[in-house]
């Protein structure tokens, strides 16, 4: 998934066994401490569980009197934020429904921004036009109050192509906010969170551990509420520690089986990042399968780019097109039984998904083949020392080779989204421009991050490399540019939230843009994945530490 961002490749030695070169990768910061780790939590699962169940209907009441316009917003976010709005979807939805076909233009300007950014994420196409009237005869927006401009910065970044109005919106929150981050100290609740991530663009299982200690702390909160994030966040813990067990044993496995000794010692965080993708309880079977799915495309990248020969890389891509055990006879000695792990973790996701979706398992296996592909594409650039002429004829190996659309499309594969409809699943292979924008993101985010580490050594040309060739630009304008084609891809995200196509469900570009915000999260302030000790704190807040 760093395809285009590789030293020079190890080669393997004469008795096929890989010779690994100097390590990049820090050891593994977790170990096997989820094999046999138990939140404190544990022993009063049932007891939380039935007060949890008590908990559900008692906030169900409250989203069922809820009538005025502004509470239903605040209560509609607040239940989002703290990740509870799952329990109440057919209520949300008849609240959203009232609340489109309500006029609060006259209302001020938090209520009109949550307004649009409630409606505009959950589907309605509703026009940005409503913050003209917010602006004054100089084309500023004649606000200042913190509230209110935190509810604008938010809604802008639910923008697409050509909303100048949001454009501005953006430019005039992020120098408000950020002199009050300059001025107040400690800044007033959510400025900081917010210039580090806009609310959209946060991954939903962070967000709902960082808010709940917010929300505790507002003395408009709601006891019954509070009591119910604190029970969820408490039992899903403990539902995705068991998870963590169960994928600590398989990785183990998978080493001690397949011998790898050279593959990225990084399974939680692969964990973490599936995770952060679809967090709801009935994804369990889901999140287990993408990690697995995930942790073979660590090892696949590992062997193209670094520890095999070309001609044994294209023995394994040939083998893994083949999907069958016969297939052996082409690989060197050290690949072997990797393979044939793969081969029965892939018969394993049959059980997974249960008798109505075995079949399912033939796309998750189209979706790696196809990733396969584009390593081989890179593999015969690197052997021809070709570097690309433009940016676009990079895009289209390298946006392929970042590994978004085997994830995303695994998922929908996987059950995330709960479509099950063989046609959508064609539609999806067919690579429609979202997920094109998609890849494009990510191959992007990681050459953002990476292009410093690029400088040393040999490497593959990166997006950010390649536009300053083809434009003669300095590496600052090169990596401006590429951020600017980071938002080109959120606005393409965002439109197909807003406008989805006819034919396929909403819950498709939702689940692109739940992958989308993981990466972000990913790659916020450099490669968390590479250099995992940036996330240890919040795999603690999120896996160890129960909320009280």
């Amino acid at each position: 998934m760093e395809k285009m961002a590789a030293t020079t490749p190890a080669r393997s030695n004469a008795e096929g066994t890989p010779k690994a070169p100097p390590p990049s990768f820090h050891p593994s910061l977790w170990g096997d401490f989820f094999l046999t780790y138990q939140p404190p939590t544990a022993p009063k699962h049932a007891c939380m569980r039935e007060k949890a169940d008590v908990s559900t209907e008692e906030v169900r009441k409250i989203v069922k009197s809820t009538n005025e316009l502004p509470k239903m917003l605040d209560l509609i976010i607040t239940l989002q934020r703290l990740g509870l709005d799952i329990y109440y979807e057919n209520e949300i939805n008849e609240l959203l429904h009232i609340i489109y076909n309500s006029d609060i233009r006259g209302e001020d300007l938090y209520f009109v921004s949550l307004r649009f950014y409630l409606l505009r994420k959950n589907g309605y196409d509703i026009s940005a036009d409503v913050f003209l009237g917010f602006k004054d005869d100089e084309g500023n927006f004649g606000v200042n109050d913190t509230k209110s401009i935190l509810s604008l910065y938010d809604a802008a970044y639910l923008r697409t192509h050509g909303e100048k109005v949001l454009d501005e919106a953006i430019k005039f929150t992020t120098s408000h906010l950020e002199g009050v981050l300059q001025q107040l100290s400690p800044p007033p609740n959510g400025v900081y969170l917010a210039l580090e991530a806009p609310l959209f663009r946060r991954a939903r299982i962070v967000e709902m551990r960082n808010y709940i200690p917010i929300y505790e702390k507002d003395p408009t909160k709601n006891e019954s509420i509070l009591e119910f994030a604190k029970l969820n966040f408490n039992l899903l813990q403990l539902l995705y520690c068991e998870e963590l067990n169960n994928i600590t044993l398989w990785w183990k496995e998978l080493h001690d089986e397949s011998k790898l000794g050279f593959s990225r010692d990084r399974i939680v965080e692969m964990y973490f990042w599936m995770n952060g993708a679809c967090y709801e309880p009935q994804y369990s079977h889901s999140r287990i399968i993408l990690t697995k799915m995930t942790a073979f495309m660590t090892i696949l990248d590992d062997i193209f780019d670094t520890y095999g020969t070309t001609e044994e890389s294209m023995q394994l891509a040939e083998a893994i097109n083949r999907w069958d055990e016969s297939a052996t006879e082409l690989l060197p000695s050290y690949i072997k039984s990797f393979y044939l792990y793969l081969l029965k973790t892939f018969r394993s996701f049959e059980d997974e998904l249960g008798a109505g979706k075995r079949h399912h398992v033939l796309y998750l296996k189209e979706a790696l083949t196809r990733l396969v592909r584009a390593y081989t594409k890179e593999l015969k650039w690197r052997d021809e020392n070709y570097v690309p002429k433009t940016l676009d004829e990079h895009l289209e190996v390298s946006a392929r080779s970042s590994g978004g659309f085997t994830l995303t499309s695994a998922s929908l594969f996987a059950g995330v989204g709960d479509i099950v409809s063989n046609d959508t699943f064609e539609w999806v292979l067919s690579y429609p421009q979202l997920f094109k924008s998609f890849d494009m993101f990510v191959r992007f985010s990681n050459d953002i991050v990476s292009s410093q580490r690029e400088q040393t050594g040999d490497h593959y040309v990166s997006t950010i490399q390649c536009y300053m060739e083809e434009h003669g630009a300095t590496i600052h304008d090169a990596r401006e540019k590429i951020k600017e084609l980071v938002e080109n891809s959120w606005k393409d995200m965002v439109r197909y939230c807003v406008e989805p196509t006819k034919q396929q469900p909403l819950a498709v570009p939702r689940t692109v843009v739940n992958f989308a915000r993981t990466v972000n999260n990913m790659y916020k302030h450099g490669d968390a994945f590479t250099s995992s000790h940036d996330i240890k704190g919040m795999i603690t807040l999120l896996y160890v530490e129960p909320v009280c």
